[in-house]
């Protein structure tokens, strides 16, 4: 493989005697129990809420947790590119996922079970800049909108199979179950990637700053800490955990950003934001992931507590949507690659926002019909907006800076997640309360499942003002050209 004097590849250059197929599917797989693991808990949580005696607002941890980890690490992993072989890390992050898998499979009490997801969370960290950035080396820039179109197949398919895949577990077996699962799964894909996976990015080895790393870790975490206490039951936003923990956040990322701004070598190259296109594809999707995973958090708990559905049930409610937008995802890439990204992120957001719109009206007398259409066009309308605008921003960096360009945006979608389903868990728990404050009789069990309707109603009614939020950004987004790029990669 040639490298450039610097340590990058360029872009016309090629990565030979490299399987594309098999790399792919190997780290797909991988990838879709690391996203799987983000949606596939949701549907226990009525089981967790009952078994481990804990409310809403404390299970959303093992979410809110999760992703939080992602957000945490992230930033380091996209470093780490640099450091290790594709390999290494490869073979780190399953193994690490697989021990969280095992853990969270064996858990008899909450905080074991939710170590096991932060192990899950770590393994994953390190996996998703990996597999961007491996896509972008092994695909040619020409045909890169498939490649990112097979990428974002990962974030829906896996998102797809947890509902239903988890359902099934539970009225069958048991929670621990979708453990069970993921670890299977990951130990086939440790074995395809042991067989195939070959080291194609140079390793560089930049410096890793300390300072840097500790600031972003209180950064972030404070922030998804502050938002996510904001919604428990004896808390609010005005409790002073609460406050310290956001100052502290945004000091935090305030001091992190004019680190990174004077280091030669950042931890994160923020510098890559001053490409306009990449700028509007982050923050896209960052809403998108916003978006999809606050609506998952909330749905699922709808369906189960409100409707009284099983939890296959509630599972099947949703697999039509979500096996519709893993379908599409590489028929959108392949749009992408032909119309490019504007006739595809402003028509996906108006149908994103204006599916939120009805879903926050929806109540005990909505039917599973109406439930399925609503899901249905939202996991359309995001999947129409988070590839293109993720791709098209990616294109506008040059090949150097992809490891950063990645790290950047699997970073702010993993704590966009975080923020989303704790913002939406704080926007329900203020109208659970609200509701139960102005009903007559507090105790009679009909009024609690109004006053969860209500709630849920307007998490879903704030969602739709962070979709709209998108579709002003949506406006402003323009096609990168690239450079063609001929290559002798193998692809069988």
């Amino acid at each position: 493989m040639k490298v450039l004097q610097s340590g990058t590849i360029s872009e016309e250059q090629k990565v030979p005697n490299v399987k594309v197929l098999p790399i792919m599917f190997a780290l797909m797989l991988a990838g879709i129990i690391g996203t799987f693991n983000e949606t596939a808990i949701n549907i226990a949580i009525s089981d967790l809420i009952n078994q481990f005696a804990i409310t809403e607002s404390t299970v959303q941890w093992l979410s809110s947790g999760y992703l939080l980890t992602l957000g945490i690490l992230v930033p380091l992993s996209g470093l780490l590119i640099q450091w290790f072989t594709t390999r290494q890390l490869f073979l780190t992050s399953v193994i690490i996922s697989i021990v969280g898998s095992a853990i969270g499979a064996m858990a008899g009490s909450f905080d074991i079970l939710l170590l096991g997801r932060i192990l899950q969370a770590a393994g994953a960290a390190l996996l998703f800049p990996l597999m961007f950035n491996t896509a972008l080396i092994i695909f040619p820039a020409e045909k890169r909108g498939k490649a990112m179109g097979l990428v974002t197949l990962v974030f829906t398919a896996g998102p797809a199979l947890g509902p239903t895949t988890s359902g099934l577990l539970i009225d069958n077996l048991s929670w621990h179950w979708i453990f069970w699962v993921s670890l299977m799964t990951l130990v086939v894909a440790l074995v395809i990637g042991v067989t195939f996976i070959k080291n194609v990015a140079p390793i560089t080895k930049p410096r890793i700053d300390i300072y840097s790393l500790v600031l972003s870790t209180i950064g972030f975490g404070g922030l998804v800490y502050g938002i996510s206490t904001a919604g428990e039951g004896d808390h609010g936003w005005g409790n002073p955990v609460v406050i310290v923990s956001l100052i502290a956040g945004v000091v935090a990322l305030i001091l992190f950003v004019i680190r990174q701004l004077n280091m030669k070598e950042p931890l994160m190259n923020v510098r890559t934001l001053k490409n306009p296109m990449f700028a509007i594809g982050t923050a896209l999707v960052f809403i998108c992931m916003s978006v999809d995973l606050a609506a998952m958090f909330v749905l699922p708990m709808f369906l189960i507590r409100v409707l009284e559905l099983s939890a296959l049930t509630a599972g099947l409610t949703l697999l039509p949507g979500s096996i519709i937008s893993a379908v599409l995802s590489p028929v959108v890439g392949s749009l992408f690659d032909k119309f490019g990204p504007k006739f595809l992120v402003v028509p996906g957001l108006i149908l994103t926002a204006a599916t939120l719109w009805f879903y926050s009206d929806i109540t005990v007398a909505s039917s599973i019909a109406l439930i399925v259409v609503l899901h249905t066009c939202l996991m359309v309308g995001i999947i129409m907006v988070w590839m293109p605008a993720q791709t098209n921003g990616l294109n506008q960096l040059p090949a150097e800076m992809y490891p950063d360009g990645t790290a950047i945006m699997n970073t702010l979608q993993q704590i966009a997640g975080a923020i989303g389903i704790a913002m939406a868990v704080s926007v329900m728990t203020s109208g659970v309360g609200d509701f139960m404050n102005n009903v007559a009789d507090p105790s009679n069990p009909a009024n609690a499942t109004l006053a969860l309707t209500a709630g849920m109603q307007n998490a879903l009614f704030f969602v739709m003002f962070v979709a709209l939020a998108g579709l002003v950004l949506g406006v402003f987004v323009r096609r990168v050209k690239v450079q063609k790029w001929s290559g002798d990669s193998d692809w069988s």
